[in-house]
């Protein structure tokens, strides 16, 4: 299998069995752009490592630092053998690239619930802001529950924000954390939603103070980043669709211009 860049991930698609999710700290904006690059490098100049990986994407924070690594993957033996074959090799152009870097998880989701566009909605996401969620424990009908309480709290909002396209929550399988990948018009549309009254994303009802004030959580943030690549793997002769962009990486922040860092309090829900 080939390597073909693309848009973006199909972040509900069906045939994900888990999400790998994790933060590399590069340290500066220069380390950053070097490390994205090194990045395309280092996947585009080799066939793509395994079928059982459905999508591989890397986001920009605008704190000039980090990246964002976003992976789906059918089930856990496909990462574990991309981990034993072809992990290594990678991770040590990169390195060789961009010495120091520092890695932060992967940790482990599945993906729950998801908004998705309104039919006919023609935007492209310009900004990805990612919601983290912790909580004091392992509790997977903890999990739930404070996803389908913010679903509800999203259901009954009378003003909810104009600029959110989507948000796909998803489940730590240890039981301790969700993650809301959620794609947004802009980083704008996004500041100005957080700055409306109601704490965060959302309108002051009683549906929202019971996701701001859920039991047990314990920590967690609000970020924002900017698209940096996507890639997924390409049978030859295969039509990926409109998306799919052969060969080629996009890079920058997208029609909504470069994110910014939001940091969120514990409970938080700043990504829609």
């Amino acid at each position: 299998m080939s390597v073909q860049f693309e848009s973006r991930p199909d972040v509900a698609r069906g045939d994900v069995g888990l999400v790998k999710a994790s933060t590399w700290d590069v340290g500066t904006p220069a380390r950053q752009r070097q490390a994205v690059e090194a990045i395309r490098e280092a996947w585009g100049s080799r066939d793509w490592p395994h079928p059982g990986l459905l999508s591989y994407t890397v986001h920009a924070g605008d704190d000039g630092k980090t990246l964002f690594h976003y992976s789906q993957w059918s089930d856990e033996g496909a990462y574990q053998e991309f981990v034993a074959n072809g992990r290594d090799a990678r991770n040590a152009d990169i390195d060789a690239a961009v010495p120091g870097i520092r890695r932060l998880g992967p940790h482990t989701y599945e993906l729950y619930r998801s908004t998705a566009p309104n039919d006919g909605d023609p935007r492209e996401p310009g900004c990805v802001v990612i919601v983290d969620i912790e909580f004091g424990g392992p509790d997977k009908a903890r999990q739930r529950d404070w996803v389908d309480t913010v679903f509800e709290a999203l259901g009954t909002d009378p003003a909810p924000a104009t600029g959110g396209i989507s948000g796909h929550f998803h489940v730590s399988v240890d039981g301790t954390r969700v993650l809301n990948y959620a794609e947004w018009a802009s980083a704008q549309a996004h500041i100005d939603a957080l700055a409306a009254p109601g704490g965060g994303v959302g309108s002051r009802t009683p549906q929202w103070e019971r996701v701001q004030s859920y039991p047990g959580v314990s920590g967690g943030g609000v970020h924002r980043y900017s698209p940096a690549q996507s890639a997924g793997g390409r049978v030859a002769g295969e039509d990926r669709g409109p998306r799919a962009q052969s060969r080629r990486l996009r890079t920058g922040g997208g029609p909504g211009g470069r994110c910014g860092r939001a940091a969120g309090p514990p409970g938080s829900t700043g990504g829609g």
